[in-house]
């Protein structure tokens, strides 16, 4: 499957959708993000362990977002339903990744055989990345396996599973794609699918399990956290690691709001629970209205690591875009590693030669 096979329309719609841009990574620095991913994935397991639930847990698409610094990678944020791995393997045609995704899923369907996923998200057309919501459907059909694209409530449940109707048949999933941004399926749009989910009915990756595992930034308060982690018995060397490679991350609470405000020029403000760097703040730009508003709601503060910067030609002349270094990962391994390239404060595929950009490790 190549990226031409997408249609044209779509991705002539979003110009900004891909950089021409090649971005090098130290071969030092995809070491160290892979050993930060591993210490994370270590602390998962040993509180899985510890709460007494099954000893692992596993998702599509696991996004593990980084920012290159002068003193190493910092992870800045964990995702659960990551954009853009299908676009970034076609952009740097990877087939062996494509294969690599496809094993993904069926392993994620085993001890079933995988024969039809509904590939949902909310209004799927009106999404920026609805191209990739084709390209999965292609690349699964393409491999015998039937896909559709739907929202969530053209699924329902009956005759002991989760079905899809297009009016005419009706069909069982066996496995969910979730590119929803409800991370608890708690919408009424999402009752059948939350359902099938509870009842173990149909596969639904990734699920409410993993975001509350990984993907709330509440969890980089423990992971950043010295006698946290050693109260989890997390071993001397993967502290130091979690320390040294994630920023410091905080809760933030009114009765500490005066010391956050005084140190706000150094803060990257964050909503706990949030996605796609909806509602994100960097300190330095936050009036009294806007930390007005952090405070009433459910935030965390992450000490600012500033992103590394790429040059690209755009329109004739040289221009700075930062960058974002995405893994993506599955069981604690990582996939592949792709860019996002952008100006202002967060990625936002609006800017001129921004974009899903190839990482190449230098």
């Amino acid at each position: 499957m190549k990226l031409s096979d997408l249609p044209v329309e779509l991705l002539a719609a979003r110009p900004h959708l891909f950089s021409p841009a090649l971005v090098f990574v130290p071969r030092a620095d995809m070491a160290r993000m892979r050993e930060i991913i591993a210490a994370v994935e270590e602390v998962v397991a040993l509180k899985l362990g510890a709460d007494g639930t099954a000893p692992s847990a596993s998702g599509v698409f696991m996004g593990y977002d980084f920012h290159l610094t002068p003193e190493g990678p910092k992870l800045i944020e964990i995702n659960t339903n990551a954009g853009g791995g299908l676009l970034a393997a076609l952009q740097a045609e990877r087939d062996d990744v494509l294969e690599d995704y496809l094993e993904m899923f069926r392993a994620e369907c085993a001890p079933r055989e995988l024969n039809m996923v509904a590939i949902v998200d909310e209004a799927p057309e009106q999404q920026y990345l609805y191209p990739e919501l084709v390209g999965f459907r292609r690349l699964f059909e393409a491999h015998g396996i039937r896909a559709v694209i739907c929202a969530p409530d053209e699924l329902m449940i009956c005759h002991g599973g989760l079905w899809y109707s297009d009016g005419v048949t009706e069909t069982r999933i066996d496995l969910v794609y979730n590119r929803l941004t409800d991370f608890t399926l708690d919408m009424p749009a999402a009752v059948a699918l939350r359902l099938a989910w509870l009842h173990e009915d149909t596969v639904v990756t990734p699920n409410p399990r993993l975001h509350a595992l990984y993907a709330d930034k509440k969890n980089l308060v423990a992971l950043t956290d010295p006698a946290q982690l050693a109260a989890w018995g997390v071993a001397e060397g993967t502290r130091r690691i979690l320390l040294n490679g994630i920023p410091r991350t905080e809760a933030v609470t009114v009765a500490h709001a005066e010391d956050f405000w005084r140190r706000r020029r150094g803060l990257f403000f964050k909503p706990a629970c949030g996605f796609g760097s909806r509602g994100a703040y960097r300190g330095d730009k936050v009036t009294k209205r806007v930390f007005a508003e952090i405070l009433a709601d459910d935030y965390v503060a992450q000490a600012y690591a500033p992103p590394s910067t790429v040059k690209v030609e755009v329109a004739g002349q040289m221009t700075e875009l930062k960058a974002d270094i995405r893994n993506y990962v599955y069981r604690g391994r990582v996939q592949l590693v792709a860019a996002r390239l952008y100006q202002g404060q967060t990625t936002n595929f609006r800017t001129p030669g921004g974009g899903f950009a190839k990482v190449v490790e230098a």
